[in-house]
């Protein structure tokens, strides 16, 4: 499969999945295409877990502002601009199937894990963010090959 130029990942409130996404493609690849992500709702914030797993791996996530489907096309941003869009939950890719319907794009589905309902205690939520972090990884670079940037801890 040929690289996209631009991608849009989504889940349901672009404060976990979508976000974590977004930065990782943009670390491990650069400017090599456009990206961004949104949720199906915008009523959270970026998540501090996220926030943290993210660190992990030298990933920023602390500036992320969140965004909804609606939000986008409210500011002019054409879903059917992106190549591809990669919906990270079943509502999100409903969703998104729904509102691009009328245009030649190719969605997927990446059936990740929602972790803020998982674990008890601040080391379990870790595991668990990890736990969908690394799942996201893993189909990122599954998905669009060795990055461009070298160091991937």
């Amino acid at each position: 499969m040929a690289f996209p130029q631009s991608v849009l990942f989504c889940c349901d409130h672009n404060a976990v999945r979508s976000p974590m996404a977004e930065a990782m493609m943009k670390k491990f690849y650069g400017q090599r295409a456009y990206v961004q992500s949104a949720g199906v709702k915008n009523d959270m914030e970026v998540d501090g877990f996220s926030i943290a797993v993210c660190a992990e791996l030298g990933i920023e996530l602390s500036r992320h502002r969140t965004r909804s489907f609606e939000q986008m096309q409210n500011l002019g941003d054409d879903l059917g601009q992106f190549d591809l869009i990669i919906a990270l939950s079943s509502a999100s890719q409903h969703s998104a199937l729904d509102l691009t319907k009328s245009y030649h794009l190719e969605v997927e589905y990446w059936p990740i894990i929602d972790p803020t309902a998982l674990g008890e205690g601040r080391d379990a939520k870790l595991s668990a963010y990890r736990q969908a972090r690394d799942q996201i990884k893993t189909r990122i670079l599954d998905r669009f090959g060795p990055p461009s940037e070298p160091q991937i801890p």
